[in-house]
């Protein structure tokens, strides 16, 4: 019980913390392995300081973000910690390299749970925020 306590709280801050100023920038769709995947953003919205993964559907696991701005310049976080992201979780906020830039595309390296005949390939989003906090 207290487990199931646990796992409704953090998927209502994941959905609460979507609608707290944060934008949809991407989504894709992840196939059944190990893979790693560049991610362009849409829209004109690049500009953030903060870049987060919500699942929409399926299991992943994600091993690594790579922030690239549109300098060049390229920032990498290890996700291993994080575990793994079911429907409606989502990621902590990973900090963009360079403030005054805007983010070119990310790069993620996943591994999806799940089997292929029995569920549907995973699901992410891309949110990404404005501003402090």
């Amino acid at each position: 019980m207290k487990y199931l306590f646990i796992l409704f709280f953090l998927v209502s801050v994941a959905t609460q913390a979507q609608n707290d100023n944060w934008k949809k920038l991407a989504e894709k769709t992840v196939a059944f392995q190990n893979e790693k995947d560049k991610v362009s953003l849409s829209g004109s919205e690049k500009d953030i300081t903060k870049v987060k993964i919500t699942c929409t559907q399926g299991t992943l696991e994600l091993k690594s973000l790579t922030i690239v701005m549109e300098n060049g310049e390229k920032k990498e976080y290890d996700a291993k910690g994080l575990g793994v992201l079911t429907n409606g979780m989502s990621s902590v906020p990973y900090a963009v390299p360079s403030k005054g830039d805007k983010v070119k595309y990310l790069e993620m390296e996943y591994d999806t749970k799940g089997k292929v005949l029995l569920t549907k390939r995973a699901k992410v989003e891309v949110w990404g925020k404005k501003g402090k906090d």
